[in-house]
């Protein structure tokens, strides 16, 4: 589907579908009400007799409205105008984008964008209409056989239209779209690769990708550790959580260098747990298919990459992902084992399902030996602690930076990928004590207390000497069976503001 922004008038649109709102109460919206017009009032015949009131998500197709050359006028609820807000928008291109795919239109024109939404501009309008549509739009059908495949109904939509108040708007709307298709392509990566069963989608199989990627002329290089040479750098912690299973660990250096030769690079480094069943600490059998997203962390670096080089941002990024399982053999790291990491640090593994941040800790001490990277993200479905705490409307958040976590904090707030900022006080650290090692890779002291900022307390350990944030993303990277592609959106809209502030230096 090709997508558009243009302005112009809603009567004169001569495409398969109009869309246009109706707030709460059968207020129509100014182009609601100029199609009315045009239409000899058709449209509040319509809400007078009841069919549509305005209630946020509710929608009604009108065929051949007078005064219009187009072959439908879609209604679309936004609930209260008093009480339209960022979330009411996002809701109500949803409603339109799954009416829209219902219907036969080839062609769409979309006026909901005009609508003002305080504290933001027509590109923000662009940009999560045309989020909101991928979204809505995304099918995963890798899996299914060919006839499955064909057996389910394509949209028929080819052209899709965001219109805007004036002509002078036009270039805001342009650049919102560009900025929502580049973030909707990583996004879409990022649940591809997701939502792979883990049969599928293994350690050698991400890295197979990461060299596709490089190669496809996107400008990242890739470059993939072996165990060999994993074991020649130290990295016991991660090499410790790969021996028990039979697919051979990877570590994923992705280089995206375009910015000023001289710039220390940011890291993204996310955890690449293809398949996690707990180690010999296993994971009860209930739900236990859903730890195939145990590497969205990942592939959330995938996403982001894709998109800033799509976007062809001015930055030095270096996306780094250990990938590995964590099952079950001969060879298995056992509960009491001590392992020694690449920094140095010893450490007691007494459970060996808390082994993101086992792998974590290798990929971030690499991070920083070899690229001094100047900010410093990683991000993990690390804790399940974290779901209780936040659910799965925000991602949780830790830093040693307040400026780097505001900075996340707001991009988060702006493309609407949510994260909450919870405290990683230096009282947590006895709480990983060690009886036998440096450190314990789960809580010695406390029972299960605080346990998300446990999880990044031990990580904390290992990023002292960076600028460094830790994403918890255990609640937001998939909803119910399926991936959501976040934090892509948050990372990338963050890499984007940095662009620009460099820009305005």
């Amino acid at each position: 589907m090709e997508y558009f922004v243009k302005s112009g008038n809603p009567e004169k649109q001569r495409v398969a579908c109009v869309i246009v709102g109706i707030f709460d109460r059968r207020a129509p919206s100014e182009a609601a009400e100029t199609i009315d017009r045009a239409g000899d009032g058709i449209i509040g015949s319509v809400m007078r007799r009841g069919d549509m009131d305005g209630k946020l998500g509710q929608t009604l197709l009108l065929h051949n409205v007078p005064g219009t050359f187009a072959d439908r006028v879609m209604l679309v609820g936004l609930g209260k105008e008093r009480s339209f807000d960022e979330a009411a928008f996002r809701k109500a291109m949803v409603a339109s984008a799954k009416a829209l795919r219902a219907t036969g239109s080839i062609d769409a024109v979309n006026f909901i964008t005009h609508l003002p939404i305080k504290g933001r501009d027509y590109q923000w309008n662009v940009q999560q209409a045309a989020l909101v549509t991928e979204d809505t739009y995304y099918r995963f059908d890798e899996c299914r056989g060919e006839k499955a495949r064909e057996e389910i109904p394509a949209s028929k939509l080819e052209r899709y239209t965001f219109d805007v108040p004036r002509r002078s708007d036009l270039p805001a709307g342009e650049k919102g779209l560009a900025e929502a298709l580049a973030i909707a392509k990583g996004v879409n990566l990022a649940k591809n690769l997701a939502n792979l069963p883990g049969n599928l989608c293994t350690p050698t199989y991400l890295a197979e990708q990461a060299v596709k990627l490089g190669k496809a002329g996107s400008g990242i290089k890739t470059k993939i550790l072996d165990a060999a040479e994993m074991e020649k750098l130290g990295m016991g912690s991660f090499l410790a959580v790969a021996r028990g299973s039979s697919q051979p660990p990877k570590l994923i250096v992705m280089e995206y260098l375009h910015g000023p030769k001289d710039e220390k690079p940011i890291a993204l480094v996310g955890k690449g747990l293809t398949f996690d069943a707990g180690g010999i600490s296993i994971k009860p059998a209930a739900q236990m298919d859903e730890m195939k997203f145990d590497m969205c962390g990942g592939a959330s670096v995938f996403g982001a990459l894709t998109a800033i080089a799509d976007l062809k941002l001015p930055l030095n990024v270096v996306g780094i992902v250990p990938a590995t399982e964590n099952l079950i053999n001969g060879e298995a790291t056992k509960p009491g084992d001590i392992v020694t990491s690449m920094a140095g640090i010893t450490i007691e593994v007494l459970n060996t399902d808390a082994e993101g941040r086992l792998i974590l800790c290798d990929a971030l001490t690499y991070a920083e030996k070899f690229y001094e990277p100047s900010l410093c993200v990683d991000m993990a479905t690390l804790t399940g602690a974290c779901v209780v705490a936040l659910g799965s409307f925000a991602s949780g958040l830790f830093t040693n930076n307040s400026a780097l976590g505001r900075a996340l904090l707001a991009a988060g707030e702006q493309i609407g990928d949510r994260a909450w900022e919870l405290p990683m006080w230096p009282e947590y650290d006895e709480n990983i004590r060690s009886d036998f090692a440096d450190v314990a890779n789960i809580a010695t002291r406390g029972g299960r207390e605080a346990g998300a900022i446990i999880g990044a307390t031990f990580l904390h350990r290992f990023t002292r000497k960076m600028k460094w944030a830790h994403l918890d993303i255990a609640g937001t990277a998939w909803v119910g069976k399926k991936a959501s592609g976040r934090p892509v959106p948050q990372l990338t809209q963050w890499l984007i503001n940095v662009a620009a502030k460099k820009t305005e230096e």
